[in-house]
């Protein structure tokens, strides 16, 4: 498909109409208040609004102290069990962690050996299934520069490859879970090889992936020319896998995972809408926007020391003077935690391990930095109802760039690590068959008559 699609045609008049669009479109912001919508599906004090129940993970950010909630340090728990006591217990036994997160979310308990094994081979075998056609025909026939829409059109396109693409069964659906956790990375890494070279005019490579391999050893296996990586890069890419694996049912993919598996619709469309969602610089697009943002301040300031220099940027950030202007510090804050999150807290652990391998300390000193001075900052320039912390997109975006990863390969790598969450709670919603969700609209037009064609006036020309 040629660039046709955006040829400019007529664009006087779609700029005049987009102009009637929003004015059309625009309703009166104190409506919202007056009908008391829950807009964004939050309480004005930033509380979601309590759609379902899940036993999958569970969010913490405070304590409830004489009835008041008290806000505390995150927790986050997959299936009961603390985040950063899973990531202690992986390492300690040294050994990946990824593929033990899969079997706990989609299982609710951990494997023994022999069980993590099984779900291993069973993982190698779906990598070595996906027909050479497929490849050739799918990822590299008009390739995409956008990766997460190159994903997208290759979970739709493996609806046509599967014999029971509508069976909505247990058994079916965990099959095609299974497949996708599989096949993610090799969407995604064949996804960049082909848009490089069909865009850039680099050489074009497909490593196969290994069978002893895990998740995180296939993707730099495949992505790089070489195949080398450093056992560190390898276990902290994991890390990054596991942290991002799960974030409750209410996260803007997730629910978009849970609204479309209630119409009873395929496995398929329901993970293509989940990414769809996560493409989102809201969502899974914020690890980007991260590095770009520190790229435009490592121009900016010059002495990368200076806190005088690093909050006055931060400000000018805000006061929407720099970078993108949008006036948000990209990477600070979350809808939930306050005081901490707990996966940035886990992850900056190891950031600074592999910023002394790459020798990158002063890039990490002065996201360091920026983490201890942006709530400072935040607090000053904005009126806010809780504290403000980095997330996990703060230090995603860092180690991304540290592991050499290109920009376009962040937010697929959420996905990659995310397929394990979408896939439990579409298995939970199916299995517990609730009702389609669907959420009230109020309407707020006023009712007015049909007029003639004859009696009609114009925007434009009245």
């Amino acid at each position: 498909m040629s660039k046709n699609l955006d040829a400019g045609y007529r664009s006087d008049w779609l700029h005049k109409m987009a102009a009637v669009c929003e004015a059309s479109s625009t309703i009166d912001s104190t409506l919202f208040e007056k009908y008391k919508v829950k807009r964004g599906l939050r309480d004005l004090d930033g509380q979601g609004v309590l759609t379902g129940l899940t036993e999958i993970s569970e969010i913490r950010s405070y304590t409830v102290v004489d009835h008041d909630l008290v806000p505390c340090e995150g927790k986050l728990y997959y299936q009961g069990i603390d985040i950063e006591e899973i990531v202690d217990g992986f390492l300690t036994e040294k050994r990946f962690g990824y593929e033990e997160v899969v079997y706990l979310l989609l299982f609710g308990r951990l494997p023994n050996e022999t069980e993590l094994e099984e779900l291993k081979d069973m993982l190698a075998n779906y990598r070595q299934s996906l027909p050479t056609s497929f490849v050739r025909d799918i990822i590299m026939k008009a390739p995409s520069v956008d990766l997460m829409n190159t994903l997208g059109r290759s979970v739709l396109t493996l609806y046509s490859y599967d014999d029971r693409a509508d069976d909505t069964s247990t058994e079916n659906v965990l099959r095609q879970c299974l497949q996708l956790v599989a096949l993610f990375p090799m969407f995604s890494v064949y996804g960049y090889q082909a848009a490089c070279y069909f865009h850039e005019g680099s050489s074009f490579f497909l490593h196969p992936p290994k069978r002893e391999y895990s998740t995180a050893e296939n993707i730099l296996h495949m992505l790089r020319p070489n195949s080398e990586f450093t056992p560190l890069e390898a276990k902290i890419l994991d890390i990054a896998l596991v942290l991002h694996a799960e974030h409750g049912g209410g996260n803007n993919s997730t629910f978009t995972d849970h609204v479309v598996t209630s119409s009873g619709t395929d496995t398929y469309a329901a993970i293509s809408a989940a990414l769809g969602s996560l493409k989102g610089p809201r969502h899974g697009g914020a690890n980007v926007k991260v590095s770009l943002m520190f790229e435009d301040m490592k121009k900016r300031v010059k002495d990368w020391e200076d806190e005088e220099e690093v909050e006055s940027y931060l400000t000018a950030l805000l006061n929407r003077q720099v970078f993108d202007k949008s006036g948000l510090i990209y990477g600070m804050g979350h809808a939930v935690y306050s005081i901490s999150d707990p996966r940035a807290r886990t992850f900056r652990k190891f950031v600074e391990k592999l910023a002394e391998e790459k020798g990158m300390q002063k890039e990490f000193a002065l996201y360091h930095l920026v983490e201890k001075l942006a709530p400072k900052v935040i607090a000053n320039e904005r009126h806010i109802y809780k504290g403000v912390s980095a997330n996990i997109d703060f230090y995603s975006g860092l180690v991304y760039s540290m592991l050499e990863l290109p920009n376009e390969l962040y937010t697929p790598l959420f996905a990659i690590a995310r397929i394990a969450g979408w896939s439990a709670h579409r298995l939970e919603e199916l299995v517990n068959a609730g009702k389609i969700i669907r959420p009230a609209y109020k309407a707020v037009c006023k009712h007015q008559h049909y007029v003639p064609m004859s009696e009609r006036g114009g925007v434009f020309h009245e």
